[in-house]
C-alpha cells in the first residue's frame, strides 16, 4: 500500500525558514518522481516543485531561488526546504507522486497518491 506521510508544518514570520518532509512507503521511492503542491483557501492546487528519479528538479516561478526540493533515498524521504518565506506562501502543503499541474478541487482529491497535507502559515 502506497503511503505518503508529511511532517508537521508550522508558523513563521516573513523571512523565516521551514523544512517539510514526506516519508514514502509502498513504492520504489528512489526511482520515483515526486512533487510538492500547495493550496490556499479559495485557490487552485498549485504545483510548487518536483524532483525526478534522476534528481532533476523543477520550481514554480514564485518559489524559485527560495525553496529547495531534495530526496534522501536511504530514508525514503523527500524534503522541501523553504527559505525567505513570504505571507503569500501560506497554504496547506501536500506531497504527491504526481508531478504535473492539477486543475480543480482539493489537492488530495486529485488522481494519484497524496500526503495528508500540512499547514504552513507565514505572518507579516
Amino acid at each position: 500500500k502506497v503511503q505518503l506521510v508529511e511532517s508537521r508544518g508550522g508558523s513563521v514570520q516573513a523571512g523565516g525558514s521551514l523544512r517539510l518532509s514526506c516519508l514514502g512507503s509502498g513504492f520504489p521511492f528512489a526511482d520515483s518522481a515526486m512533487g510538492w503542491y500547495r493550496q490556499a483557501p479559495g485557490n487552485e492546487c498549485d504545483l510548487v516543485s518536483t524532483i525526478s528519479g534522476d534528481g532533476s528538479t523543477y520550481y514554480a516561478h514564485s518559489v524559485k531561488g527560495r525553496f529547495t526540493i531534495y530526496k534522501d533515498n536511504a530514508k525514503n524521504t523527500m524534503y522541501l526546504q523553504m527559505n525567505s518565506l513570504k505571507p503569500e506562501d501560506t497554504a496547506v502543503y501536500y506531497c504527491s507522486d504526481q508531478v504535473t499541474p492539477q486543475y480543480g478541487g482539493v489537492c488530495s482529491a486529485q488522481f494519484g497518491y497524496w500526503g495528508q497535507g500540512t499547514q504552513v502559515t507565514v505572518s507579516s
